[in-house]
């Protein structure tokens, strides 16, 4: 007469462990260091701040409306996939997901979550200020939402207010998509700032899953032109006169092939900047220099 076994759920899944290769489950074999922050043991930790070389980047997204047919968190499930891959090349620590950003034109739409400006500031660098202490002296910001664009420069002028142990990089691409000849030719629109057809491409190329590309003519993604007088003045409510739907231009173009190249090219420049930042004494040699003299008056000459 033959035994059978059962076995509950976590038994099978420690059995599976045990037997994937992957490492054992008395601990025998260590597991890859992961990239991301929040998966990180205590040890390990100590072992992924040596790794990156005291490197940490943080994808900064937002919860807003992407039109009809794309996830509240666009932004930061396409960020922090991005920089998954990019840290996957050249390690570095990746931050747990970070969603508090500017978003105060979105707040008439369902979904979106705006903190206030003091809250987001103070987080941030609150934020920076923990990773330092924990050994984390250079700092990556990686932008997932056009709409901290200004904040985040700001955010990286306000850095020089005090004195500071640890430097802080913005990421900056050095090229617009557009210019490349590949990318260009699979563009099929002119108008796309948000949620269109190339912010469609991406989340089609990372995440599938999450997009109802039939409901992307739900909704107008045209722009209204309610300011067009107004040719030599900045107004806060720019975005709501020109594309009060929350959407600027038409997903319904997108194509998982022009998403899988827009996706590498940022891959690319991302990894190539964890490289320059790992090589980069300048900044942390200047940044203190600055700071001993700004303690200092500066003598004036007679």
């Amino acid at each position: 007469m033959k035994k059978i076994v059962f076995l509950g759920i976590g038994a099978a899944l420690i059995l599976s462990l045990g037997t994937a290769g992957a490492g054992t489950v008395s601990g025998s074999t260590k597991p890859k260091l992961s990239v991301h922050y929040e998966e990180l043991t205590a040890p390990d930790f100590v072992r992924a701040v040596e790794k990156s070389g005291g490197t940490c980047i943080i994808p900064l997204g937002i919860i807003e409306k992407h039109g009809a047919h794309l996830p509240l968190g666009t932004d930061l499930i396409s960020a922090r996939e991005m920089v998954r891959r990019a840290a996957e090349r050249d390690y570095t620590i990746v931050f747990p997901p970070y969603y508090f950003g500017q978003i105060f034109e979105a707040r008439h739409q369902p979904g979106t979550l705006a903190y206030s400006e003091r809250i987001i500031f103070d987080l941030l660098a609150e934020t920076c200020g923990e990773l330092s202490r924990n050994g984390i002296k250079k700092i990556i910001l990686y932008n997932g939402h056009g709409g901290n664009d200004s904040f985040l420069t700001y955010f990286c002028q306000a850095h020089l207010a005090s004195a500071k142990d640890y430097v802080v990089y913005f990421f900056t691409p050095t090229a617009n998509a557009e210019d490349d000849p590949e990318i260009r030719k699979l563009l099929k629109t002119k108008l796309d700032f948000h949620a269109g057809e190339r912010e469609t491409s991406e989340m089609l190329a990372v995440a599938p899953e999450l997009v109802r590309l039939d409901q992307a003519g739900a909704e107008s993604g045209a722009d209204l032109k309610r300011l067009a007088a107004l040719t030599r003045a900045y107004a806060g409510i720019w975005w709501y006169a020109r594309f009060p739907n929350h959407y600027a231009g038409d997903g319904s173009f997108a194509t998982p092939e022009l998403g899988r190249l827009l996706v590498t090219k940022t891959v690319d420049e991302l990894a190539a900047l964890i490289k320059e930042v790992k090589a980069d004494t300048a900044a942390a040699d200047l940044q203190k220099r600055f700071f001993e003299s700004a303690g200092k008056p500066v003598p004036v000459k007679k």
